[in-house]
């Protein structure tokens, strides 16, 4: 498998894509105007204790509160008054009290309304090892196989960890020295001297710690010994990345390369079009089936469907295929999107226990690759997957896309003719509300054309009802749910609802023959049709006409010689 990690470092914004065999599996994104706080420190204030939540809310210094709950919040108890323990703790309050000034991490970012959910028990990331300063538990990454390597890397924690201070070993510990481990125990111990000393100085809220930047962390975490090629396309990020190499790993200097071709480095290596993709709600698979995947504010939903695919043999081996591809782009789809909390997938209905056996293992096998934490609890007696997946933070989709002022979320949108329908309703409304002779509808053009109806038949009766003059204008700029009315005199009103007058020249491109008579063609103004005289030979071109005489629904022009 050929890994590697590409950097877009825009203005204002750097993005980090990783590849797998030229396929985007990580997106990570960092805007100066909307910073990450997971990973940062703080000393906060504890604004509210409410012991029917079991929580308590700490003042920060962010935009909303963060959350904290009573058993995040021992480590505080335990480090202050050791004379409690978990089992003893019955509330809340026996652990804080409103003004309390406490050190936290945030363990989770906020999301939409909710604030940041903060913990007590810290730790401090480094290339090799994080540091729990207020824990002193010893433990070694799950991903490094080898038991006597496993004991190994447990005796130097040991060893060069202080006592009272616990340490996690990372996988890219595997193979180090001790001496390589112990300069990066060094200096997170460094670090923490600092964030102590600003905590005993600083008064609440205060940040103590803030988490370094994507080029730092992607050195940091993502540049391991598998990454084949770390490319950027910025000069000041690129010697970031040779400077900071010199101290976590000299060698791996040389797979760092400058982007400097004529596209941009995302666009070149195919990137924003895969970002695209991971952006819609269907997305194929190569045998002709999809999925679904769709987010509610408890859940995501992923629905499996065989789609085109028809298979070769039997319904289910086409049913047993369709799903292990499925499962498959489910977990790239989890991880790429970074999408967490509970997860329901609906598989296609399977009657073998063997089958449902077979695609689980081949999920398992495929969120293996995803280095955020998951918990498959199996099939329900509905034929359900559920799973959770680790969610720290915003989403992919999330941070790239905001909820449509529209719809609301709900994907969905009124059609056109139930536009024109309640449009109809509320012109009669005003018409019976004003003393005004005339009314103008501006919509858009589909809306237009409903409310007009085939040669004016339904703004007929309409006036025949409201016993006004009513005018109808398209706008393609408004969207289908917008809809303005306005009254008036028929004179000034008149003058608002034509974008043409007689005599007029415009430039219009012809866009179909009349219906009725062909030798004219038809073009159209914000939805408003003009009729041509002898344009249906020039249908799909440019030209120039002058309007000769102007009607509610429509005008007439003629072509003007070049």
């Amino acid at each position: 498998m050929k890994k590697e990690i590409v950097v877009n470092a825009g203005i204002g914004e750097t993005r980090a894509a990783i590849r797998e065999d030229g396929r985007l599996v990580e997106l990570f994104l960092e805007r100066d105007s909307h910073q990450l706080v997971v990973g940062n420190i703080y000393k906060g204030r504890v604004e509210n204790v409410l012991p029917g939540m079991q929580a308590a809310f700490v003042n920060i210094g962010l935009e909303r509160n963060a959350f904290l709950y009573v058993d995040d919040a021992l480590e505080h108890l335990n480090g202050s008054d050791g004379g409690i323990g978990r089992g003893r703790v019955k509330s809340i309050k026996d652990v804080l009290t409103e003004g309390d000034e406490i050190v936290v991490q945030v363990a989770k970012g906020p999301i939409g309304t909710k604030g940041a959910r903060v913990v007590t028990q810290l730790s401090i990331p480094g290339r090799y090892v994080v540091l729990m300063p207020t824990d002193d538990h010893i433990a070694v990454s799950r991903r490094i196989a080898d038991d006597n390597e496993r004991e190994r890397l447990k005796a130097i924690a040991k060893k060069v960890c202080p006592k009272g201070t616990g340490l996690i070993v990372r996988t890219l510990a595997e193979g180090k020295s001790e001496q390589e481990i112990a300069q990066d125990c060094r200096f997170l111990l460094s670090v923490w001297k600092k964030i102590q000393r600003r905590a005993q100085t600083q008064p609440a809220p205060a940040v103590l710690y803030k988490d370094f930047d994507l080029t730092y962390r992607l050195v940091r975490d993502e540049f391991t010994p598998d990454v084949a090629k770390f490319v950027v396309d910025d000069d000041g990020a690129y010697r970031t990345i040779l400077d900071l190499l010199d101290n976590f790993a000299p060698a791996m200097k040389r797979r760092v390369y400058k982007y400097s071709g004529p596209k941009p480095i995302f666009e070149f290596y195919g990137i924003e079009e895969q970002i695209r993709r991971s952006l819609q709600r269907k997305v194929w698979l190569d045998s002709g089936g999809y999925i679904i995947i769709d987010h509610t504010e408890a859940l995501t939903s992923i629905d499996v469907n065989t789609g085109r695919f028809i298979g070769t043999t039997n319904l289910a081996d086409t049913v047993l295929k369709t799903n292990i591809e499925a499962a498959r782009e489910i977990a790239h789809q989890l991880r790429l999107r970074d999408i967490g909390g509970i997860i329901i997938i609906d598989f296609i209905d399977m009657d073998s226990d063997a089958h449902r056996r077979r695609v689980l293992e081949e999920f398992e096998a495929a969120l293996g690759k995803d280095k955020t934490r998951s918990h498959i609890l199996g099939f329900t007696n509905l034929g359900l997957l559920e799973m959770t997946r680790k969610k720290v933070g915003e989403d992919i989709m999330t941070r790239l896309q905001r909820t449509c002022p529209v719809c609301e979320g709900s994907g969905r949108v009124l059609s056109e003719a139930t536009i024109a329908h309640r449009t109809q309703r509320e012109v009669v409304r005003r018409a019976q509300a004003t003393g005004d002779e005339a009314l103008l509808v501006v919509c858009h053009p589909s809306v237009a054309s409903i409310l007009i109806g085939p040669n004016g038949s339904a703004l007929h009766k309409l006036e025949q009802h409201t016993r006004k003059t009513i005018y109808v204008k398209g706008a393609e700029t408004l969207h289908v749910e917008d809809v303005e009315i306005i009254t008036g005199d028929k004179k000034t009103v008149e003058e608002r609802a034509f974008p043409v007058r007689p005599g007029e020249v415009v430039d219009i491109q012809i866009e179909e023959a009349h219906i009725t008579n062909p030798n004219d063609g038809i073009a159209r103004i914000e939805g408003y049709v003009i009729d041509v005289e002898g344009g249906g030979r020039h249908v799909g071109q440019r030209h120039k006409v002058e309007i000769t005489r102007v009607f509610r629904t429509y005008a007439k022009a003629k072509l003007v010689a070049n």
